[in-house]
């Protein structure tokens, strides 16, 4: 485990990082470059909008990420695990320039709903457009971060892969994405994971 003011500083810099690959994100979602594409499947019709999911979406999925600082042994893995991270968002972006989703525009429709869940949930859609679907980095991100967590901490055995499930679970029923951007958005991760492992040095 790292020293406590590695952890600190770990923490401070995860969070800008977090804060800087989103621009890399929404420049993805702000210039397209191809025609988009809406899915229609009927699975998707299965969920229906739950409000209380987008604690999961958003209230569990950032604290997760940041939560890796404590599993890692010092800074020179911090720094090949944000490069993994970085690895990842080459791949989205690849899809989110060429090969561009949304969801329907009634999808954030909430009608006369309204609660704490309901205006946490436009909220996170006032800077989250219906663009950048396929496949899910959301998906994708948590599929990473549990791989680093189950190599990083053994004793965990396999429960860190909850993690993109819970995060799959909600972006259907916050209405965030298509079942087939979930089920794709694992691949992403697992490529990223791959990659690596062939670059770090131990």
């Amino acid at each position: 485990m790292m020293q406590p003011q590695d952890i600190g500083v770990s923490i401070v810099m995860t969070v800008f990082l977090i804060v800087g690959v989103y621009q890399f994100y929404f420049f993805t979602q702000n210039h397209i470059i191809k025609p988009i594409r809406q899915f229609d499947m009927k699975i998707d019709r299965l969920f229906k909008f739950k409000g209380y999911w987008v604690w999961f979406y958003s209230g569990l999925y950032y604290p997760m990420i940041v939560l890796i600082v404590l599993t890692l042994n010092d800074m020179q893995h911090y720094t090949y695990t944000a490069m993994s991270f970085f690895f990842l968002l080459f791949i989205q972006m690849a899809f989110f320039r060429y090969f561009p989703v949304e969801t329907p525009p009634e999808w954030r429709d909430f009608g006369e709903e309204d609660g704490l869940s309901v205006r946490f949930m436009k909220l996170v859609q006032k800077y989250d457009d219906n663009t950048n679907c396929f496949p899910s980095m959301h998906v994708s991100v948590a599929t990473l971060v549990a791989f680093h967590m189950w190599n990083n901490v053994p004793e965990f055995g396999y429960w860190p892969f909850a993690f993109p499930v819970i995060i799959a679970l909600s972006a259907l029923w916050t209405k965030q994405h298509y079942v087939v951007d979930v089920v794709a958005g694992i691949f992403p991760g697992w490529v990223a994971w791959e990659i690596y492992k062939w670059f770090i040095p131990y």
